[in-house]
């Protein structure tokens, strides 16, 4: 099963495609949790959504919170979970079953899993419609309707659509925000020497639910510390509610800030070797000044 999803992931055109399976995606122990692939066999889909079916009083574990499912955050691959046994929920299943599968010619050197394994080209089968999926983070829903190919409906621009990426890149925001909250740091109030940006923010590798990494140089008193950290978690919460209504994804805060000491960067401790280090170093942003 891996296998023939990972040649899939391989032969159909990249973030054009949608994989629906059971269970909890990618773990690698027990195969009664779903089905055993690596983010390497998946990293084309443009949708993962795990089906959590009830069989007896087991229902399978979903990802959220594991790495596996970071690394679809990461990547800007949408992510379903999907309960068809659950009040509300309406599951298409006729459709799945129904349709005509093309996984034999698409990969012929798995068509005897064709009972198993199914792959549906949904034009061919809807008379030309496409698959849209719309979804409502702060709601917890979303709806899959077949619709003709083009533009979004009226009013729904195409950059303000949650779960979509806006024209403006996730990192290029990241790291304009990053900035900007450096240039409105009181650096003789807070007690801050430098502050600085790292991670993917820096190296244009954000997605829509990354973090922004920020380190702080610090040298201060106990109580400009704690003057600094509650500016900081103001401006986490602020940025966090922004970036929902830019991508429909919510994290409860969107800094990921360390606070190093002149002690730490001697010491070479924790992040502060990325200080001035010789590979992927911090950028230092300028900050209010006296």
């Amino acid at each position: 099963m891996g296998r023939a999803v990972s040649r899939l992931n391989a032969v159909l055109p990249k973030r054009q495609f949608i994989l629906m399976g059971p269970g909890r995606w990618g773990s690698r122990g027990d195969i009664k949790l779903g089905v055993n692939v690596t983010y390497s066999d998946i990293n084309h889909t443009a949708m993962l959504t795990e089906i959590a079916r009830k069989r007896g009083n087991y229902l399978p574990d979903l990802s959220f919170g594991t790495h596996f499912f970071q690394d679809l955050v990461e990547a800007s691959i949408h992510y379903l979970p999907l309960y068809p046994d659950d009040p509300g929920v309406v599951f298409a299943e006729r459709f799945f079953r129904g349709s005509e599968n093309e996984l034999s010619n698409l990969a012929p050197e798995f068509a005897h899993l064709d009972q198993v394994v199914r792959v549906i080209d949904v034009p061919k089968v809807s008379g030309g419609m496409v698959l849209r999926v719309l979804m409502n983070a702060d709601e917890e829903r979303a709806v899959g309707v077949l619709v003709p190919p083009g533009k979004p409906p009226e009013g729904q621009a195409e950059e303000a659509r949650p779960g979509e990426p806006s024209r403006e890149g996730h990192w290029r925001w990241r790291l304009r925000m990053a900035e900007r909250l450096a240039a409105q740091t009181d650096a003789e109030r807070f007690g801050v020497v430098a502050m600085y940006v790292f991670g993917s923010a820096k190296n244009a590798t954000a997605g829509p639910g990354s973090d922004v990494d920020m380190l702080v140089h610090f040298r201060g008193s106990r109580e400009q510390r704690q003057a600094l950290e509650t500016w900081l978690e103001g401006w986490s919460l602020c940025l966090d509610e922004m970036n929902f209504l830019r991508t429909g994804f919510r994290s409860g805060g969107l800094l990921d800030v360390h606070i190093v000491t002149d002690e730490d960067i001697a010491a070479g401790s924790s992040y502060a070797v990325k200080i001035g280090a010789v590979t992927d170093a911090a950028w230092e942003l300028p900050i209010r000044r006296s």
